[in-house]
C-alpha cells in the first residue's frame, strides 16, 4: 500500500512539473501581444535547457524564466535563438 502511494505522489509531482513546464513555455513564447502560447518548435528548442539548467526552479515560471535569462551563456542555440526573438 506504501508504495502504491508513493507512485501517485510521484505521479502527481511529475504531472505538476510538466504543467508547469507547459505555462512557462507557453509564456516564454508569448512575445508579443498576439502570441498566446510558444510554437512546438519553440518549446522543443527550450525543454531540454530548462530540465540541464533550471530544473530546480520547475514550477514556477517565472523563475524558470529568470533562470534562463541569467543562464544565458550557457543555453544551447537553439534556445538561445528563442529568446532573441523577443
Amino acid at each position: 500500500m506504501t508504495t502504491h502511494m508513493a507512485r501517485t505522489t510521484e505521479r502527481r509531482r511529475c504531472s505538476r512539473r510538466a504543467s508547469a513546464l507547459g505555462l512557462f513555455l507557453a509564456l516564454l513564447a508569448a512575445g508579443s501581444a498576439n502570441a498566446q502560447q510558444g510554437t512546438p518548435e519553440q518549446r522543443r528548442a527550450c525543454t531540454p535547457d530548462v530540465y540541464r539548467l533550471c530544473a530546480g526552479e520547475i514550477p514556477n515560471a517565472r523563475a524558470i524564466t529568470t533562470c534562463l535569462r541569467r543562464q544565458k551563456a550557457s543555453l544551447s542555440p537553439a534556445c538561445a535563438a528563442v529568446f532573441e526573438q523577443q
